[in-house]
């Protein structure tokens, strides 16, 4: 077997292993950077399917992540977003790489998109009306995001 080879064999049980990818206490911050501003997180697949296959009212649903751009862009335009007059009745998130079981469970809902972290999806009536993956979030600064997120706001909510 080659080195190759063997690395990603022993990788991939290592994560199919771990229960999170990342330490609790590392992704603590990141998670009170957004429920300090009023953000309810969703912890596990039943919470997800709890708001999300209610068919009335809007929710927003924001992939948290640990990299940078989540740090410097999604999570500022966020909570900057969500205090423009109109907003989405649930404003949720759920945490790539941590939370796994409730991260899959809001990805099957976000269907056609391809899985992204971080991304900011918009429901209305059950379905995705407005999404934001990775790459419009990357080289985006908080203000652009914000922007975006307001007038979906604006024209869903």
């Amino acid at each position: 077997m080659s080195l190759v080879l063997a690395f990603f064999r022993n990788f991939t049980i290592v994560l199919k292993t771990k229960k999170n990818m990342y330490p609790e206490q590392m992704v603590a911050p990141m998670r009170q950077d957004l429920t300090q501003e009023g953000v309810v997180e969703l912890r596990t697949a039943e919470e997800v399917d709890q708001i999300l296959s209610n068919e009335k009212g809007t929710v927003l649903v924001v992939v948290n992540s640990v990299c940078g751009c989540a740090a410097g862009n999604a999570r500022p335009g966020v909570k900057s977003a969500i205090k423009n007059a109109n907003k989405p009745d649930h404003i949720t998130t759920v945490f790539a790489g941590v939370d796994k079981e409730a991260v899959a469970k809001a990805r099957e809902y976000m269907v056609p998109f391809p899985p992204s972290s971080p991304s900011i999806a918009l429901f209305k009536g059950g379905e995705v009306v407005h999404m934001l993956e990775r790459h419009h979030i990357e080289g985006r600064g908080a203000e652009a995001i914000s922007a975006n997120l307001k007038a979906a706001f604006d024209e869903f909510c």
